[in-house]
């Protein structure tokens, strides 16, 4: 018997693919522009953004709101 698929968009994919989604779709001087977050403005890079985002809840909920938001826009550009 099959599983029933979870509807949660987020489900199964990792925090650094969100991210590394987000910055390959949007670059970070738009992602600092769209998440007012100093790890998008100040000297940014993936692996100092997932530290600040795993230890900052808000800031994590923000980005997984984007990428939600942006999935379509992802499908459209396959």
């Amino acid at each position: 018997m099959e599983k029933p698929k979870s509807k949660d968009p987020l489900h199964g994919i990792t925090l650094q693919k969100i991210l590394e989604k987000l910055v390959d779709h949007y670059g970070f001087d738009t992602l600092g522009e769209l998440i007012k977050i100093k790890c998008f403005n100040d000297n940014p890079s993936i692996k100092s953004s997932l530290t600040f985002l795993r230890k900052t809840d808000w800031a994590r909920k923000q980005v997984e709101d984007l990428y939600v938001k942006t999935i379509p826009k992802f499908r459209e550009s396959i």
